[in-house]
């Protein structure tokens, strides 16, 4: 057996952090200690804010603060073993700068769907004191643009007690449902500093692999849901023979530009949102922030509506495209956690999977390499690891590709899938699987 350890890939390094602003100072100040602070997440994150509050952390000023955001780019300083007098971070989903924290104890963990974060906010089930946002500057009526993350941003600067913001020309001015009044401001800072950038990374001969198999479920017309990384790039640059492409997200990155300027991505038969590409937010480089800025063929919108099944199965040909760190032989899909360590969150894998189900001719999808490290670990496993946590249930699931295939298991037996999931598996781990299997009773 492999240890999680083993499975879990190294830490991305992170940026500096930048140097303390005296403005940024003064914004803060409406911290006091015991509060519950939001913080603008993803490329985001109000990065001269968050430095100022952490000085003010390090001196002493401020003890028991909880810090809550979704994941965010960049380094996370109040995480810092320490500090953990003064912060204590509340994960709704947990990024590679806090994941020491997390497994270590020092931090909180939310197990919560995307879509259902907002009302966590506006009900007061988790009431916010503070709200620090990083916004474009306000237009000719007063409104500033959340920019690259509207996700669970506008119901905090809704919902806290005060809102700090960085007002920011930088940031991408995103259309849609994604302003919030100047005069919702307690204070402000002037900032003039880029969106956090994460290139997508290259895609391998697996991915490509991979790629190809989930871009043969895709319909022309068909609408699609994907992240950032190798396997969904893979994925986008497999469908450049499609036609009339449409985007319905809680996300997207560089690929989908790439898309949309090839004229692959119209959005031209989507009966929601016809001809706009429509996610809560985006991570990429300065080049999806660029295509973003002001432009009316993209709309922003919190992940209460992006990630909403009821408006999700709206899209006849809805594909959903998730990944996972493990699946069984049952099914079941492990995406959060190496064990019982918490490795990201929940998210929105669980909206998108059933919204896409109960669309027309909509496709889920669970896209995964069928090994980790190197090719010694499967990723196909007899059961989930002890104590991992199960994102998608087995009554869920329905397409698991890996490169070695497609295995459709809605509607099939455990021994059905047991069979069609061992096929997926590297050639090295079948025989394994099938001995398990048998043990297990599942064939």
């Amino acid at each position: 057996m492999v240890s999680p350890a083993e499975m879990e890939p190294p830490p991305a390094a992170l940026p500096p952090e930048p140097p303390v602003d005296p403005g940024a100072l003064d914004a803060v100040g409406a911290v006091r200690s015991g509060d519950r602070v939001f913080v603008h997440g993803g490329a985001a994150v109000p990065r001269a804010l968050v430095a100022a509050l952490v000085a003010r952390g390090r001196a002493g000023e401020l003890r028991e603060v909880e810090l809550v955001h979704l994941h965010t780019l960049g380094p996370a300083p109040y995480a810092a073993p320490e500090l953990a007098g003064a912060f204590r971070h509340r994960a709704l989903f947990v990024g590679a700068n806090v994941r020491a924290a997390v497994q270590a104890g020092r931090a909180d963990v939310v197990p919560v769907f995307l879509s259902d974060i907002p009302a966590l906010f506006r009900t007061g089930r988790l009431p916010l004191d503070v709200a620090l946002l990083n916004v474009s500057p306000p237009d000719a009526h007063g409104f500033c643009s959340l920019g690259t993350s509207v996700d669970v941003a506008q119901a905090a600067a809704a919902a806290a007690r005060t809102v700090v913001a960085q007002l920011n020309p930088a940031v991408p001015r995103a259309l849609g449902d994604a302003f919030v009044h100047v005069s919702r401001f307690a204070a402000t800072v002037a900032v003039d500093a880029a969106p956090v950038e994460e290139a997508p990374a290259a895609p391998t001969a697996v991915d490509a692999a991979i790629g190809a198999h989930v871009a043969g479920l895709v319909e022309d017309g068909a609408t699609l849901q994907l992240g950032i990384g190798a396997i969904p790039n893979a994925v986008l640059a497999a469908l450049r023979g499609h036609r009339d492409l449409g985007v319905h997200s809680e996300m997207f990155s560089d690929g989908v530009v790439d898309l949309v300027e090839a004229g692959v991505i119209t959005g031209a038969r989507k009966p929601v949102h016809a001809g706009k590409v429509v996610a809560s937010f985006v991570v990429g480089t300065r080049r999806t922030y660029a295509f973003v800025h002001d432009n009316p063929g993209v709309e922003l919108r919190p992940c209460d509506y992006t990630n909403d099944t009821a408006v999700i199965r709206r899209h006849p040909a809805m594909t959903a495209i998730n990944s996972a760190l493990e699946v069984d032989l049952t099914g079941q899909v492990c995406a959060d956690s190496l064990g019982t360590r918490v490795y990201s969150g929940v998210g929105g894998q669980m909206d998108f999977m059933r919204g896409a189900a109960l669309a027309a001719r909509g496709k889920p999808v669970i896209a995964l390499p069928a090994t980790a490290r190197g090719g010694t670990v499967s990723r196909l496993v007899p059961t989930l690891t002890a104590g991992a946590g199960v994102t998608t249930t087995r009554a869920h699931v329905h397409h698991v590709v890996t490169e070695y295939g497609v295995a459709d298991l809605h509607g099939t037996s455990l021994r059905e899938r047991a069979r069609a999931l061992i096929a997926l598996a590297a050639p090295a781990f079948r025989e394994d699987l099938e001995r398990a299997a048998r043990e297990l009773f599942l064939l």
